[in-house]
């Protein structure tokens, strides 16, 4: 039977992929990328040549209910983002919230996801945690913060390698500076960084130093 796949990709290190996402893949009638040109790297590396099609933010709105109709018409369909697992901070939502409601089967692969190994090596609780994802970019940043000046749980956020000193300043002033956080950059990747500190030494850090690439924020809980 015919069904949505939703297949993590390397976060970093094309290694990181599963043997079953490559089987999968290899499979399947069509797969959906977030960007063609990047999953045609990861495609090529392993000799996949299954017809692929562009699925991202900006289109799926309007392409959903076309994929559905090709899943119930027998194709099977993976999907797969720039890095990491489909609707974690990426398009999928969409996709698998229309397919459910066709009644089409959904399946998700375990792998990679950038937070995992970011909360796992960063030095605070791990037992529990709350995942937000990317603050907003201008309106309701502050409030997203005040909300979460009470939670208990260990916070991960991602962001921007251009908006890390805000975020980290604003989190200081939220929060407070003596919050013990870290960063992690480029994980499994060449470049891979951890720092830890509290919030006002990591803003002053990345302050004199601009940090680049991938990066996730790991903040303690009150």
């Amino acid at each position: 039977m015919a069904k949505l796949v939703l297949v993590p990709t390397p976060v970093g290190n094309l290694k990181d992929i599963t043997l079953r996402a490559l089987e999968v893949l290899k499979d399947a009638g069509l797969i959906l990328a977030e960007d063609t040109r990047h999953a045609s790297k990861l495609l090529r590396h392993y000799g996949i040549e299954t017809p692929l099609k562009s699925h991202h933010k900006f289109n799926e709105h309007g392409t959903v209910e076309a994929v559905c109709r090709q899943i119930l018409g027998g194709t099977t369909v993976a999907l797969v983002s720039d890095a990491g697992t489909p609707a974690i901070s990426d398009p999928g939502f969409l996709l698998v919230r229309q397919c459910v409601q066709h009644g089409i089967t959904v399946e998700a692969l375990p792998g990679p996801t950038a937070f995992v190994p970011a909360l796992a090596a960063s030095g605070l609780p791990c037992d529990r945690f709350c995942f937000e994802g990317f603050l907003p970019q201008k309106k309701g940043r502050h409030k997203k913060l005040e909300n979460l000046k009470n939670e208990e749980r260990t916070m991960i956020f991602y962001e921007s390698p251009f908006r890390l000193v805000r975020a980290l300043n604003e989190m200081a002033e939220t929060f407070g500076s003596d919050r013990k956080a870290c960063v992690a950059r480029e994980i499994s990747k060449v470049y891979e960084d951890y720092r830890r500190g509290t919030l006002g030494e990591l803003a002053e850090h990345y302050a004199v130093h601009p940090p680049k690439g991938e990066i996730v924020i790991i903040v303690e809980g009150r």
